[in-house]
């Protein structure tokens, strides 16, 4: 095992994906584990009845365990939670399974290609990894999506292609990708990290010790992230939705265009796709293939490796997913739409909108996105716990524009929605939901949510038909 892992006991907190994932690679790797698990409940203990297979012990409670040397800690409990908080006060170094797997990486182990940002990681790795598999190497999605990373870490890999949240980066300390991007930074988690400038700075440590640092030339906060390394040893490139420079990925006209991972970067270029091979079609998606291809350039893939593996992939669900064209309006699914940066690059992707919105805005603003959308609103439907500040906004930057709120947490909920927006669009117009909140004030997830929504157009395309 990789070193800056201490002798003692090693406290994984909470029985969820990634820390039972941790406790076993620990445990096989002979480590002493004990897991805290706040909830004691039925699944919890069979959990812990399994673990205890692997030689791992499972303490019900929230109180650090004698002996501890270490804690790996659930990425979303914050620092003031009672057991990284105690750990902190008797000196015990707290970390995240990122950084876990980082420092159980085997001898040869593969490189790290990592990303972060407020919206688009998960599509962005998945496009990377896509183009990664299209070169001819073994690639796998990881940490904020697909695999546990401590699992995929000791797997035979040619390269990982790494998706880090700002909780993850935040208990993280020594991680060293071998090139890294923050694709954009936005309000967001702040009731968790407690103000703009610390959200940012969590992103911002994926830079610290990457050996390439991709920025996106068009967000300011992901420019002011990396400006400190533009006189350092990492390599620095960018992308950019307009024509690139030097150092630079982008546009020109319909082309996507590499200017960085070039043999001339002032005088050359190369093409690596066309806007056609990047779906869905939207603006900022462009964005995000921009992002995943400087990784995938940055660790050699060729140019026609980028077109394939954008070819190759499928969108995942409930993003700017086009469930139906009911009576000449489009209904589009952008439920992961979850935050009102999301939500504003969602909304620019169309010239005509019925906006379904609401949920929990966690603290964000939602001003701006509804200043800059207020041309583009036909109407407005709104639902869940925050709608009223969204109604307040609408009011204040887009008085003439009709809005519907719909109360009610009950099951049939979303139809009433469907059915309101149904009223309010005109043949050309497009319903769209793009939420800017979180949706476990109603829903069991983003996924529940748009499930919901694609279940209701599609019973008000049967009602029209019938």
């Amino acid at each position: 095992m990789s070193t800056g892992i201490p002798d003692g006991v090693i406290c994984v907190a909470g029985l969820g994906v990634s820390g039972v994932a941790a406790a076993r690679a620990l445990a096989a790797a002979g480590r002493s584990v004990v897991v805290v698990e706040a909830r004691d409940g039925e699944s919890q203990r069979a959990a812990a009845a399994e673990l205890a297979a692997a030689g791992v012990r499972v303490a019900f409670g929230t109180g650090l365990p004698a002996g501890a040397a270490l804690v790996v800690t659930s990425p979303g409990w914050r620092p003031d939670h009672p057991l990284p908080a105690e750990a902190a006060a008797r000196g015990v170094e707290v970390i995240g399974e990122v950084e876990l797997a980082w420092r159980m990486r085997p001898p040869g182990a593969a490189p790290w290609l990592a990303l972060t940002g407020t919206n688009g990681k998960t599509t962005a790795v998945r496009m990377l990894t896509s183009m990664l598999r299209a070169a001819g190497l073994s690639a796998v999605a990881v940490g904020n999506v697909g695999t546990p990373i401590v699992t995929a870490v000791a797997e035979p890999h040619d390269v990982l292609a790494v998706e880090l949240s700002s909780f993850q980066l935040h208990w993280s300390a020594t991680l060293a990708p071998a090139a890294a991007a923050v694709l954009n930074v936005a309000a967001d988690h702040l009731d968790w990290h407690g103000s703009m400038e610390e959200y940012a700075r969590a992103k911002g440590r994926v830079f610290e010790r990457a050996g390439v640092v991709v920025h996106n030339a068009d967000d300011a906060w992901s420019a002011r992230l990396a400006a400190p390394y533009a006189a350092g040893p990492a390599r620095t490139a960018a992308f950019t939705l307009g024509v690139p420079a030097a150092g630079m990925l982008g546009l020109v006209e319909d082309l996507l265009v590499d200017r960085a991972f070039v043999a001339d970067p002032r005088g050359g270029a190369e093409e690596l796709a066309t806007l056609d091979d990047v779906r869905p079609l939207a603006p900022h998606n462009v964005a995000n293939a921009l992002a995943a291809a400087a990784l995938a350039r940055a660790h050699g893939v060729p140019a026609a490796a980028v077109r394939q593996g954008l070819r190759d992939h499928v969108p995942d669900p409930h993003r700017i997913a086009h469930v139906a064209r009911v009576g000449g309006v489009d209904y589009v699914d952008d439920s992961k739409a979850t935050n009102p940066h999301a939500a504003a690059a969602s909304l620019a992707a169309y010239h005509s909108v019925v906006w379904v919105a609401g949920g929990q805005l966690k603290g964000a603003d939602v001003e701006e996105v509804v200043r800059a959308a207020a041309g583009r609103l036909r109407g407005a439907v709104l639902l869940g716990a925050d709608r009223a500040r969204i109604r307040q906004a609408l009011a204040r930057h887009a008085a003439n524009v009709p809005v519907v709120e719909v109360e009610g947490q009950e099951t049939g909920v979303m139809d009433r929605v469907v059915t309101e927006a149904a009223r309010l669009a005109s043949p050309g117009d497009t319903v769209l939901l793009a939420p800017a909140g979180a949706s476990l004030d109603m829903f069991a997830g983003y996924g529940a949510r748009g499930d919901a929504f694609a279940g209701a157009v599609r019973r008000l395309a049967a009602a029209g038909t019938s």
